[in-house]
């Protein structure tokens, strides 16, 4: 019998990314590295967008504003791109189909 427990760590995958001209390098399962990098992407827009406003100097604060800016958005429904919109669903649907798994996983393990 297979052991499927350990498929997560057999599909990761090392993904670099650039961000504000650093480059990371960011472990990823294989069927994520798409949105991993839509993600850095994203991101990468958003924080040269803050560096050009000019009134915020510094790699580590502009950060800060760009994750203040998206948790926002993501909380109170501002965000305006149909991309990251459709990334964030996607993820929600992942998350629930695992959340469902699990919990049926668990409703077969306590009828045994």
């Amino acid at each position: 019998m297979a052991d499927n427990n350990h498929t997560n760590f057999d599909s990761n995958t090392s993904v670099n990314i650039h961000i504000m001209g650093n480059e990371y390098h960011i472990a990823s399962p294989k069927n994520e590295v798409e949105n991993l990098e839509i993600a850095a992407r994203a991101l990468d827009k958003r924080m040269k967008e803050i560096k050009q406003g000019g009134k915020i100097i510094g790699l580590e604060r502009i950060a800060v504003m760009a994750a203040l800016n998206l948790s926002y958005e993501l909380m109170f429904g501002d965000s305006t791109s149909a991309e990251e919109t459709d990334a964030i669903n996607q993820r929600i649907k992942k998350i629930q189909e695992k959340v469902d798994a699990a919990l049926a996983s668990t409703a077969q393990t306590e009828l045994i």
